[in-house]
């Protein structure tokens, strides 16, 4: 015990005294314990003891799609007519995503077919892009009866299989088509005519803002704010290209 003392140096050895001193006046019955603390610690063990759920990856958009063309896990599965995967350049530098299909996609499987998608082809050849160069696909896979907006359960289901389709192409951009789909991706209530007209970030990807092609057709107003979003849209897609 000689020795073990010597080794201590003497500021080390009067906080010891201190502390034993301490102890023995205050008891060991009145010590004060956050339970709150050790809560919170046990159940950060158990969690970090538990294997993390694998989410599966897939090599290419068609083996994803085979694997989830025939989806149930919400009730739209089982009213919609087609799924409704995405349309395009696997490859494509410039992502479009809107929000969920219509009757004229749910009847042929395929994103903007109708009306809309008519007027989108229009504006994309209006800034040089065909579907050949680009990528569609809505956030959900299947149609909402009566075309109403999709529903917060229904996004939250089927928003794994766009992010799984986004990191398979990994645009270099990607432009969100109406309020449902920019806030959603974007996890935020600010309205669309606060969120266009500048650039934000998705994960590192360049990420725009504009009206949903169907807004155009009931609001004609809103196509001279689209041109200036699509042409903001060229000029960044450019301008990476040079990069």
């Amino acid at each position: 015990m000689a020795n073990f003392k010597n080794r201590i140096d003497p500021k080390t050895s009067a906080m010891l005294v201190r502390a034993a001193k301490s102890q023995m006046q205050i008891g060991l019955g009145d010590i004060v314990v956050d339970r709150g603390k050790v809560k919170k610690k046990q159940k950060e063990l158990i969690l970090n003891g538990k294997k993390k759920k694998q989410v599966p990856s897939y090599r290419s958009l068609s083996g994803h799609e085979k694997a989830i063309n025939t989806c149930q896990k919400c009730p739209l599965g089982a009213t919609r007519s087609k799924f409704v995967y995405g349309v395009g350049n696997p490859n494509a530098d410039v992502l479009f995503i809107g929000e969920a299909p219509g009757r004229d996609e749910d009847l042929q499987g395929v994103p903007f077919v109708g009306r809309a998608g008519q007027l989108l082809d229009r504006i994309l050849a209006a800034i040089n892009f065909t579907r050949d160069d680009i990528y569609i696909a809505n956030i959900l896979k299947c149609r909402p009866p009566n075309n109403r907006d999709p529903q917060p359960d229904e996004m939250k289901t089927c928003m794994p299989y766009l992010m799984e389709q986004i990191r398979l192409i990994n645009p270099k951009i990607i432009c969100a088509l109406g309020r449902i789909s920019a806030q959603a991706l974007l996890q935020t209530t600010t309205p669309l005519g606060k969120l266009r007209g500048q650039w934000h970030d998705f994960n590192g990807i360049p990420f725009i803002v504009t009206y949903h092609p169907a807004a155009l057709l009931r609001f004609q107003s809103y196509k001279r704010d689209t041109w200036e979003d699509v042409k903001r849209l060229r000029a960044k897609y450019d301008e990476l290209m040079a990069e």
